[in-house]
């Protein structure tokens, strides 16, 4: 195991980077650890699962392509028996590979070549959420709608981002709840303006939506440029992609 170096972290954790790119598991380690974080190394799936039995690991790097075991097959038999995070290390072209592993149980993605900024606050996210909900997949209650690291409480018209609860205007929250009652949906503008303003729509309305839009998302997402949650549809509307 790395020992830590350089600046201390409210989030110190032990991450496992897993990838047989000795170069990427060389450089995200060093970004990591200059973090405050604890480095643990592997090259493939095997390893992975080793480096789990002999490490107490609270989160992990996960690359897919790999030679042994690849990434896909290690957290098939890593959710058979823990909750830790995942995060899938996926080339821009391996959009298959990254649906695969938010269905096996990844609870994020990060393309490579990665965001230094966007990798570390993804990190921090998850450990966030992995805490607040005390060490698992939080579970909706009544009146709560869940979707990966968001939570929206109808009863107390709250909404939580990975642990941390964030404000909403009146009219964002509407949104946020009808998109997220729907998850996969796609909504026009002019359908979400209808259900949140309950008045006709007019050819009007789009742009007025769209900064609605824009503003949850500052709010929901860590990066506002690769939007986790809520995507566009190109010529369409919007939507909520649906995770575990």
């Amino acid at each position: 195991m790395e020992s830590r170096t350089g600046k201390e972290t409210e989030n110190q954790a032990t991450i496992l980077v897993v990838d047989d790119n000795k170069e990427i598991v060389y450089s995200i380690s060093e970004l990591l650890k200059y973090e405050g974080f604890e480095v643990v190394k592997a090259y493939d799936g095997m390893q992975a699962l080793d480096a789990m039995e002999e490490h107490p690991v609270d989160l992990i790097l996960l690359d897919v392509m790999m030679p042994r075991l690849n990434g896909l097959s290690a957290l098939m038999k890593l959710r058979e028996k823990s909750r830790i995070p995942v995060i899938i290390l996926s080339a821009k072209t391996e959009e298959s590979d990254k649906v695969s592993g938010l269905v096996l149980g990844a609870d994020d993605y990060v393309e490579k070549p990665y965001n230094p900024a966007e990798l570390i606050a993804r990190v921090k996210a998850h450990l966030r959420r992995y805490r607040a909900w005390g060490g698992g997949a939080p579970k909706a209650e009544a009146d709560q709608i869940v979707n990966g690291g968001l939570m929206l409480d109808k009863k107390q018209r709250i909404v939580v981002v990975e642990g941390e609860k964030v404000r909403l205007t009146a009219t964002e929250y509407k949104i946020l709840e009808l998109l997220m009652e729907h998850p996969g949906q796609v909504f026009s503008a002019e359908q979400i303006y209808e259900n949140v303003w309950q008045e006709s729509a007019s050819y009007t309305v789009e742009n007025t939506v769209m900064v609605h839009i824009r503003h949850i998302r500052e709010k929901i997402e860590i990066d506002t440029k690769k939007p986790r949650y809520v995507k566009v549809v190109w010529g369409i509307g919007y939507k909520m992609e649906k995770y575990s």
